[in-house]
């Protein structure tokens, strides 16, 4: 597991001149005018009146820091970091929310250090604000520090470049991808260059062995050759070119495909959508009602989904023009099914998540998931067999996994919670439709690898964060099937949630365990129903005996 280490940045706001200020001002000396800043995964990221902001470490106006801090090493994986400062930056520690004294870069560090490590920043630095406080504060005072606070910010004007500014938001997002990838491609580079020195050394150590068979040695006698020998002695190896490498890559990858392909393949309603009628019927319904540049996005989506372009001929007005058609009661409700299905048949598409990305800042697609339990039942089919059809590849589910937050109606939710929300949903219903494709849309949720990935990390994680979130999932996804285990299901309908209780029960270890003890129904108690599920429930027992 790697380790990356975590450092506190140090600054002091008054450059120096506390001491003298504070004696003036409030009567008393303070050392310094602490701001502070988290260091870690080769970015400065800072909290101020701006927002949550990132830097090049020590190039805010401050200069370098005072002094620096290691506060510890965290195996959080970048990604995982990511997404959670993507949440905070849009909830608890947007522009508008920076006070001062109350809710500022230190409580930022300290929420960060918590989260990476698990560990406080310095108590002198979270006292500071109750000392001037508790001091007769003048306007001038107040004025200074204010001014002082300017130099805490990224840019070289020190003016916000990125409150409301949705482009350089973008931007930032898509450096911070590209980060990532870097990052995730040189440990892959350095992983497939060990294993193409341990195959060379595994191929030296035949070929040695059998030279010695031939001298009259024996197969016992042990080569003790070292990787450094194997590079300068008599076998030298030289480091594997580009050509190896990819070659390594393309083996464990078709090697991954295969696994993937043979283990879990997602449950997808392929032929549940005839385009070409659901598109002329949609025609019909919307004429007269739409404006000339929604006509053109009705052209758009003819391209896409019946020419078979790619999604490159969606424009950007195209999900607007679907946010309307959800949205604007002018349409009727079969207008609304019309264009689900039609978006449940794009699904299938492997280029759909160039059309998830652009719903990044509206949400359009998900607000109006997130409401299923208004809609009419014909929304309500159409609408899982969006989310279940978006299962098929694998781009487009990690997407309906994200766990960066937005507002809703004064309600925080994300991605992965209004996935859920249409999951619980469908498999509870009285509707046998819903019911089918709830239980594939569970199935699918509890074979996504992302629910498995650093199931340690979270569970030394503190309680409550953001990386913990899969947990919870795992806890409502798995109470939501043991409700409906007492609704006598089909085998099929069985053996999917079966399989998903076992992989929840890996997930939370504890939790869902226990929760299968105290409200049941016992698996065993579906037992001999079928082969393959009497396999999923031994999963589940493995699972609550570990």
């Amino acid at each position: 597991m790697e380790k990356y280490k975590v450092e506190l940045y140090i600054y002091d706001l008054s450059m120096g001149m506390a001491k003298t200020l504070a004696q003036m001002f409030i009567g008393r000396p303070l050392e310094g005018i602490w701001h502070t800043s988290i260091v870690v995964f080769g970015r400065e990221y800072l909290f101020n009146s701006n927002g949550v902001e990132n830097c090049i470490p020590a190039s805010t106006h401050l200069g370098k820091p005072l002094r620096v801090e290691v506060l510890g090493y965290t195996e959080v994986p970048y990604q995982v970091f990511l997404e959670y400062l993507n949440s905070i930056s849009e909830s608890t520690y947007t522009g508008s929310t920076y006070n001062l004294f109350t809710h500022n870069c230190n409580n930022f560090s300290e929420e960060i250090a918590q989260f990476l490590v698990g560990k406080s920043i310095p108590q002198y630095i979270l006292d500071l604000p109750k000392e001037v406080l508790n001091s007769n504060l003048s306007p001038p005072l107040l004025a200074l520090l204010n001014q002082l606070e300017k130099g805490a910010h990224v840019g070289a004007t020190g003016q916000s470049t990125k409150e409301g500014s949705p482009d350089y938001q973008e931007l930032q997002s898509q450096i911070e991808e590209a980060r990532y990838h870097s990052l995730l491609l040189e440990l892959r580079r350095k992983r497939l260059t060990e294993k193409f020195f341990k195959r060379e050394k595994k191929k030296a150590k035949e070929r040695e062995r059998r030279r010695r068979e031939g001298e009259g040695g024996t197969q016992d006698e042990e080569n003790t050759m070292s990787e450094a020998e194997l590079v300068n002695g008599n076998n030298k190896v030289a480091s594997p070119t580009a050509e190896q490498l990819l070659a390594l890559d393309e083996e464990e990858r078709l090697e991954e495909e295969e696994q993937k392909i043979d283990k879990n393949p997602p449950i997808v309603f392929s032929d549940a959508v005839d385009v070409k009628a659901e598109f002329d019927a949609l025609i019909n319904l919307i004429d007269g009602k739409i404006s000339t540049v929604e006509q053109g996005c009705m052209e758009e989506l003819s391209v896409y989904m019946l020419e078979g372009e790619g999604c490159w001929a969606l424009s950007d007005n195209f999900l607007t023009f679907v946010g309307r058609v959800f949205n604007d009661a002018v349409f009727p409700v079969e207008a609304r099914v019309r264009m689900t299905n039609i978006l449940a048949a794009g699904a299938l598409k492997s280029d759909i998540i160039l059309l998830l990305h652009q719903d990044r800042k509206d949400h359009v697609l998900m607000n109006y998931a997130f409401g299923i339990d208004r809609l009419s039942l014909e929304e309500q089919q159409a609408l899982s067999l969006l989310i279940c059809n978006l299962f098929s590849n694998m781009s487009a589910s990690e997407w309906l996994l994200y766990i960066s937050e937005w507002n809703l109606n004064g309600q925080q939710t994300s991605n992965l919670r209004v996935t859920t929300k249409v999951s619980v949903h469908c498999l509870l219903a009285d509707d046998k439709v819903l019911q089918d494709r709830g239980t594939a849309i569970i199935h699918n949720l509890g074979c996504k690898e992302k629910l498995f990935k650093n199931i340690r990390i979270r569970q030394l994680l503190p309680k409550g964060c953001l990386s913990k979130v899969f947990d919870d999932v795992a806890v409502e996804l798995a109470m939501a099937v043991l409700q409906f285990f007492n609704s006598k299901p089909s085998e099929e309908h069985l053996f999917r949630c079966m399989k998903a209780l076992a992989k929840f029960s890996q997930v939370s270890r504890q939790e869902v365990p226990q929760l299968i003890q105290m409200i049941g129904p016992d698996p065993k108690s579906f037992a001999g129903t079928s082969e393959r599920v009497d396999q999923q429930i031994a999963e589940i027992g493995t699972g609550r005996r570990s």
